[in-house]
């Protein structure tokens, strides 16, 4: 017999409430397609995004499933809709925080706030739209979203550490903002040049990916398409 005394059990928060099972694999994944990822530069990325204004339309259930499938085959912990080409403030996140719980869900139309009195904490930050590149970037310790779900009901996540910085970067893709905007000149052009140096590879994997989970995967130009 195995005593676990003292021993956490992780959860699973789909929308901010525990949920006890849950699979692997979150459904919408397993429904929705495959997309190719808008990459710095081009212009959805830079422009700040459309409020939603009609709920439980099968568009919209349509887009939280694809940018859910993009999602797990890019190996992000989050996808905002502006980075699958559509400009709606719409944004997935699944993820396991610093106490190994697991967080899922989708958010329409969030609201950010941040919690300015919270420590600042330097880590290192990516992005699937700067493929390969991370750098070191400050962000505060707490952040809360407010918004909707696809069919408009009412979402309230407050967050700390690592999933609070996962929805303030979400949240920002929504204002046209990456984290790369946040770099000084110096760090903006090591990221590219590590952009440019493992794009290929990171690509590669996305779409093996795809294929091991019998997606199609999505097509991306030699070259970045932004242009940066």
């Amino acid at each position: 017999m195995a005593w676990s005394f003292g021993r956490r059990r992780p959860t699973t928060y789909l929308l901010g409430e525990a949920v006890d099972p849950y699979p692997a694999q979150v459904p919408e994944a397993r429904r929705g397609r495959v997309l190719r990822i808008t990459e710095i530069g081009e212009p959805v990325l830079h422009t700040p995004a459309r409020t939603v204004e009609k709920f439980s339309t099968p568009e919209l259930a349509r887009l939280v499933d694809d940018l859910f499938a993009t999602m797990e085959v890019a190996q992000g912990v989050g996808l905002a809709a502006p980075q699958v080409g559509v400009d709606l403030r719409v944004f997935v996140y699944d993820l396991t925080d610093d106490r190994g719980d697991r967080h899922v869900g989708h958010v329409v139309n969030p609201v950010l706030e941040i919690d300015e009195t919270s420590e600042l904490v330097t880590e290192d930050e990516g992005c699937l739209s700067v493929p390969g590149a991370y750098e070191p970037l400050a962000r505060r310790e707490s952040a809360s979203v407010r918004g909707v779900d696809q069919h408009g009901a009412p979402v309230q996540l407050d967050a700390t550490g690592y999933l609070a910085r996962a929805y303030v970067h979400e949240c920002q893709h929504l204002d046209g903002t990456l984290y790369w905007d946040h770099l000084d000149a110096e760090a903006q052009r090591r990221a590219l040049a590590e952009r440019d140096e493992e794009r290929a590879g990171v690509l590669a994997e996305r779409h093996e990916l795809a294929v091991e989970l019998g997606k199609r995967p999505a097509e991306y130009p030699a070259e970045p398409a932004g242009g940066r």
